[in-house]
């Protein structure tokens, strides 16, 4: 994270002599007049700390029985914030995964279970009235129902003022970051994924930028630093990873993955942001660094997994205070065709079972209201 251009803000105001503050000379007084005693400058006021909160939501599924409910003539796409959208609005930007293509052409993709596809027409709408800044595409559904299907995801998202990355027309550009300004913080994030591989981009397709997630592995070492490198040429305040990583229903991430998110934040970045698994994981505190190895799922018509309770989420929101990280904020959220606020029962459920898949990572969270809160 780049603080010295904060250091520097914060002390250019000054303009200090041998150690001193000039003062400019009376061009009334003359060098034989005593000016009397000098007049200490009033001690400069204390600056008021700059906060800046972005929300990272997991996957966002706006495609199949969702295009009935929000994007006839007479719905309101808004509505599948539901009474969340308040919330969303409050913060200086959300950050998403987006698990589906955004289109109204294309085929569905052969050999494939599930296609998720959604109308650009209501979805880019609905997401911008989410505060959604920035959508991860990096993952196994962005080209469901073909290559111009994800061409088609691109062009709406960026017509829609939405940053996107991890896919493209050719392997150099899927490694492009996208970069936004939230509050008073300059984010870059890069996107990878090591589900989809069907979708990988070649020399000849566009695609996805597919990885294994294994620190070990060499090409892995070559795709995933060149994204970073591109990312840290933008000097950002906040470096994100946006990984979709891992098997679906997981509810503790693999060794492997762990070591992959470790390796992330020792190449430099701030934020390591999971999905995949579709089920809230743990939040790790590793060196300078934050991981949140899955934010489950933000809103989809999914229904509810037997045993694992997809239906239930959360909303991670991360403040900054001055660039550095200040907390974790994990607001409790239910979700069935729309995402609402939790109930009571279903926070409670949240906290126990966060509380339970954190516990090997040694994180510590403090209640607030129905929230959780991890205090860095």
């Amino acid at each position: 994270m780049s603080r010295r251009r904060r250091a520097f803000l914060a002390t250019a105001g000054s303009v200090a002599v041998g150690g001193c503050v000039a003062l400019r000379a009376d061009p009334n007084t003359s060098e034989n007049d005593d000016p009397g005693p000098p007049v200490a400058p009033n001690p400069p006021s204390e600056p008021k700390p700059q906060r800046t909160t972005i929300g990272f939501g997991g996957d966002t599924m706006l495609g199949r029985r969702l295009n009935g409910l929000y994007g006839g003539p007479d719905d309101d796409p808004t509505a599948v914030w539901g009474d969340l959208r308040p919330r969303l609005e409050s913060l200086d930007a959300v950050c998403c995964n987006l698990e589906c293509c955004l289109s109204t052409r294309g085929e569905p993709f052969p050999n494939r279970a599930y296609h998720f596809r959604g109308d650009p027409a209501w979805v880019i709408p609905a997401l911008r009235a989410g505060n959604v800044r920035f959508a991860a595409l990096a993952n196994n559904h962005a080209m469901d129902y073909g290559p111009v299907s994800l061409t088609d995801t691109i062009d709406a998202l960026e017509s829609g003022g939405i940053e996107c990355a991890g896919t493209g027309a050719t392997p150099d550009a899927t490694l492009e970051p996208a970069t936004f300004s939230a509050g008073d913080v300059s984010v870059a994030c890069v996107s990878v994924s090591d589900q989809g591989g069907t979708y990988a981009v070649t020399d000849n397709r566009p695609g996805i930028a597919y990885v294994e997630t294994d620190p070990e592995n060499a090409e892995t070492q070559r795709i995933v630093g060149e994204a970073l490198e591109r990312a840290r040429a933008h000097d950002p305040d906040l470096l994100v990873a946006s990984v979709h990583w891992g098997r679906n229903w997981i509810e503790r991430p693999s060794d492997r993955l762990v070591a992959f998110g470790h390796w992330l934040v020792d190449q430099g970045v701030d934020l390591v942001h999971g999905h995949s698994a579709h089920v809230v994981q743990a939040v790790e505190r590793y060196g300078d660094g934050v991981i949140l190895h899955d934010t489950g799922d933000l809103v989809d018509d999914f229904g509810v997994k037997s045993g694992v309770r997809n239906d239930r989420s959360y909303l991670f929101e991360v403040t900054l205070e001055d660039g550095r990280f200040e907390e974790v904020r994990l607001f409790p959220i239910e979700i069935y065709d729309r995402v609402t606020r939790a109930s009571e029962e279903t926070a409670a459920w949240l906290r126990e079972t966060m509380r339970a898949r954190s516990a090997p990572f040694e994180t510590t969270y403090e209640r607030d209201g129905n929230c959780l809160v991890v205090r860095l």
